[in-house]
């Protein structure tokens, strides 16, 4: 089953990939798709709604809303790179995938996932100077900052990503093309590999500690620093609505890496973890965190709410007149 050669083998890597979907889960594929394509739905109406509401409102044009504006581009990206084609593999119009098409798809999803890591990081950063140095707020996240931060992601998450790729191009398939997945995914493409791994597998684990590991020991050390700052004052220095948006920040952040570090380890250590469990875990991730986002900050941030409400009104009238 595994070994379905192709006829057309370029070099030593298949021409295509056949993605199988959710082993064992065949039957209720068609089932599966509806919350994956309803979530999807919702994440990409969400994100879009929040991206036109800080970009209209001038009075959101703040660093704590452009990096909220970063993490929902990073949101439908993340999402758009997978879920149409886990929808066509599900739907089964088309469980075929490029061997470049899958190389591609597998840089955009860490691309993005590292991406994302440092915006998480960079709005901890945010919370942490609002909280303990909000006189200098304005003077230290200047326009030229907030822009340099998201140069800085991207640059980071292509040296992060390019070697992984370049790796995966290089080794020898033998034939091996059928991958039980709905997505590539970096080690499920490397399994299929008869050749030694041992470097993507401690590539992926070095890579995985150094963007997303680093990131998450850094965002703790700044909430342990502003809970000091918080502790230490007589009288709360920090507004009630600078901590309403910690919470919402640690949700999250909660969302973001747990199902993450999970994935990422079940798959390189956890041989006994099904493989159904995994790549429907692999799914909800990529789906998830980019609809739930929008609601969280959307709701729990009174302006983003006040301004989200007033555009659908404008656009209530605009469809009556």
């Amino acid at each position: 089953h595994q070994a379905m050669s192709t006829p057309n083998v370029s070099g030593s890597h298949p021409a295509f990939f056949i993605l199988v979907g959710i082993p064992g889960m065949e039957k209720s594929h068609t089932w599966i798709s509806i919350p994956v394509c309803m979530m999807y739905s919702a994440a990409l109406l969400g994100n879009s709604v929040l991206l036109l509401t800080i970009v209209k409102e001038r009075s959101l044009h703040e660093p704590m809303y452009i990096f909220l504006c970063m993490l929902a581009v990073c949101d439908l990206l993340l999402s758009t790179a997978t879920v149409p084609k886990t929808l066509s593999v599900l739907w089964s119009l088309s469980t075929q995938i490029s061997f470049s098409g899958c190389l591609a798809q597998i840089f955009s999803i860490y691309f993005v996932f590292v991406a994302e890591s440092a915006v998480l990081l960079a709005m901890a950063f945010d919370r942490y100077i609002a909280i303990c140095d909000p006189l200098r707020y304005m003077t230290i996240l200047t326009r030229s900052v907030v822009g340099k931060v998201g140069v800085v992601a991207l640059i980071r998450s292509f040296c992060i990503m390019f070697p992984p790729i370049f790796l995966l191009k290089r080794l020898p398939y033998c034939g091996h093309n059928v991958m039980p997945h709905t997505y590539c995914e970096h080690i499920g493409v490397a399994r299929l590999v008869c050749a030694d791994i041992s470097v993507n597998i401690w590539y992926g684990v070095a890579a995985g500690f150094l963007s997303a590991g680093l990131d998450t020991l850094l965002i703790i050390v700044s909430y342990a620093l502003i809970f000091r700052c918080l502790w230490g004052l007589p009288s709360p220095r920090a507004s009630p609505k600078t901590l309403h948006t910690c919470g919402s920040h640690l949700c999250v952040i909660a969302m973001f890496y747990t199902p993450a570090f999970f994935s990422f380890l079940a798959h390189r250590f956890g041989q006994r973890v099904p493989q159904h469990v995994l790549i429907s875990l692999a799914n909800l991730y990529v789906v998830v965190p980019p609809m739930l986002n929008p609601i969280i900050y959307g709701v729990r941030t009174r302006q983003i709410w006040e301004h989200v409400a007033h555009l659908l009104r404008l656009g209530g009238l605009g469809s009556r007149a």
